[in-house]
């Protein structure tokens, strides 16, 4: 796959400096009462209409989706949320369901995580243009506008600082960095069946007592994202082909993401199908990674030794009663399979590194989904495979697994709108100071969802059990702020602490607590198109990491973001 003809059209770049939006739309125009069907039988909430009354107003929409996952999201979702003209999630049916995250292509309000799964057709009546940027949005172009081209767009500006990065293995004390990224793309839709997708990237990192400015952080302007997507109908479905460079979203974001946080998202290289019954959804992919040159203009190359391939499997069961509540769910069954190489893969042994290749396969579940005033995620799976040791060829079985859950009780009628829950994890470990069987630590090397855990990232997702409260408050439409302090032990003391580039070297590591990380984030939606997100920690480690040579220490990220 040459990347440089990737789309065989003419790619639009529109850029944008600054912006002037109108205020937020209304999100519901229904009248039934909150958390009551009109009927006396359950039906599912896609079918029914629903008002929520917050300050005396009718709800707006949310318009940002900075994370995926129906749990802890600003304000409940209701069933006209997503759909035009309020939201842009193609209708999928019972899959269009709640933020549209169980639809495959991440979630989606104003705005999506994927801008290629936003569906702007209904902006082909002109009398539904509300907004500066609706004619960038839907450009007709031939056969009365059934052929017609969308463009899309993000700038980010971030900055955070560090007190000690990374327990203070890292980079210079009180280290600040900056960076900036921008997104653009342009969607060509022919008719119903064929849609020809590209997007554009680059990114910079600048700061004082900086450190890490790789291809994380910066990237000369290349092809992000270039592909063509085949839509038809076959055995009663909704079925497509996707052919090319593209995101993949299609997994609990808490084991595999996209890496919005850091400036360069990431990018596979193969094919991925799909098919949407009434009920149940299958997905169907194979992959190779991006090779990223960040100095080099349109330089990627496809990065054979590392492959992502799998199936998902969603079922939308019926919706059932539990007490006045009517809860609705999603059942996913998935086999997530990857190679990779590098420090991803690398097993820490005494005081030294042991590199190789892992390929490894996750079998797992999520159940997740929620009622009016309660909403859950709950999954758990199995990591199989094996390490081949790259200086010998030893070849060891891999058996890990990992559990995760998060439930919590949402208060609609409540000025705050207040969600109150907690969320438990587990990821094994296995042992640090063996060289031989089977290898127990779990690992997650494609970028799970930033704050899911933590928000310094200096903690990633294995050997670990974490246990966090978490309490979130909305009492604007406007303004949102929420609270995690999240406590952390190893799964295994015979294993390591781990970080986002492996395992972190502390010698004479006694006892299995690792500390606590007290975290907050305010969110701001100042319009459509800006939002602002800030957040709050303070990494607290136990005695035995500090004596260990771990230290504590503040940190603080800001988010600037304009999406059109």
């Amino acid at each position: 796959m040459r990347r440089r003809h990737a789309l065989p059209f003419l790619f639009l770049f529109a850029g944008v400096s600054s912006c002037m939006a109108q205020g937020m739309v209304l999100a519901t125009q229904s009248r039934a009462t909150p958390g009551k069907t009109t009927t006396s039988q359950l039906a599912d909430p896609t079918a029914l209409d629903e008002h929520l009354t917050v300050n005396g107003a009718q709800r707006p929409e949310i318009q940002n989706y900075p994370h995926a996952g129906p749990v802890g999201q600003p304000r409940r979702v209701t069933p006209l949320q997503n759909k035009p003209p309020h939201g842009t999630q193609g209708d999928w049916g019972v899959f269009t369901r709640g933020n549209g995250e169980s639809a495959g292509f991440g979630p989606i309000g104003r705005y999506g995580v994927a801008p290629w799964a936003e569906d702007w057709s209904f902006l082909r009546d002109k009398k539904r243009h509300d907004d500066l940027f609706d004619p960038l949005k839907f450009i007709p172009l031939a056969y009365k506008g059934k052929w017609w081209l969308t463009l899309s767009g993000e700038t980010r500006l971030r900055n955070w600082s560090e007190e000690a990065p990374f327990l203070g293995t890292r980079g210079s004390p009180g280290s600040g960095r900056f960076a900036v990224r921008n997104l653009y793309g342009a969607d060509l839709h022919l008719g119903q069946h064929v849609r020809f997708f590209g997007q554009l990237v680059n990114g910079d990192a600048a700061g004082w007592g900086g450190y890490g400015y790789n291809a994380t952080f910066r990237k000369r302007l290349d092809l992000q994202q270039g592909f063509v997507e085949l839509r038809t109908k076959l055995a009663k479905a909704r079925t497509g082909l996707i052919i090319g460079r593209q995101q993949f979203l299609d997994a609990p974001s808490y084991i595999l993401y996209n890496r919005e946080t850091p400036n360069v998202p990431l990018a596979w290289n193969g094919l991925r199908g799909y098919a949407i019954w009434p009920r149940l959804r299958a997905d169907i992919y194979d992959f190779v990674g991006t090779n990223i040159t960040f100095n080099k203009m349109f330089h990627d190359r496809v990065d054979w030794s590392t492959r992502l391939h799998g199936i998902d499997v969603t079922w939308a069961p019926p919706s059932f009663a539990l007490g006045q509540e009517k809860i609705s769910s999603f059942l996913d069954v998935f086999l997530i399979a990857f190679r990779v190489g590098g420090s991803s893969a690398a097993l820490p042994y005494n005081k030294t590194t042991l590199n190789g290749t892992t390929a490894r396969q996750n079998y797992g579940f999520r159940w997740y989904g929620g009622a009016p005033s309660f909403e859950f995620s709950l999954g758990g799976l199995y990591q199989g495979g094996s390490f081949e040791l790259n200086r010998t060829g030893q070849n060891r079985a891999v058996s890990a697994y990992a559990f995760n859950a998060i439930a919590g009780y949402r208060h609609t009628p409540s000025p705050l709108h207040p969600f109150i829950g907690l969320q438990a994890d587990l990821y094994s470990g296995g042992s640090s100071k063996r060289n031989d069987g089977s290898v127990g630590t779990y690992i997650a090397p494609f970028n799970p969802q930033t704050n899911y855990l933590d928000t310094t990232t200096y903690i990633a997702p294995s050997n670990l059990v974490s246990f966090s409260p978490v309490i979130r408050l909305t009492p604007r439409n406007w303004l949102s702020f929420q609270f995690k302090s999240p406590l952390f032990w190893r799964a295994s003391t015979s294993d390591s602490v781990y970080g986002p580039s492996g395992a972190y070297a502390f010698s004479n590591l006694h006892g299995g607590f690792v500390g606590i990380v007290p975290q907050a984030s305010l969110t701001l939606q100042l319009n459509r198109h800006l939002t602002w997100t800030q957040y709050g920690a303070r990494f607290i480690g136990s005695d035995g990491l500090r004596a260990a040579g771990g230290k504590n220490g503040s940190y603080y990220q800001s988010n600037f973001v304009f999406r059109f």
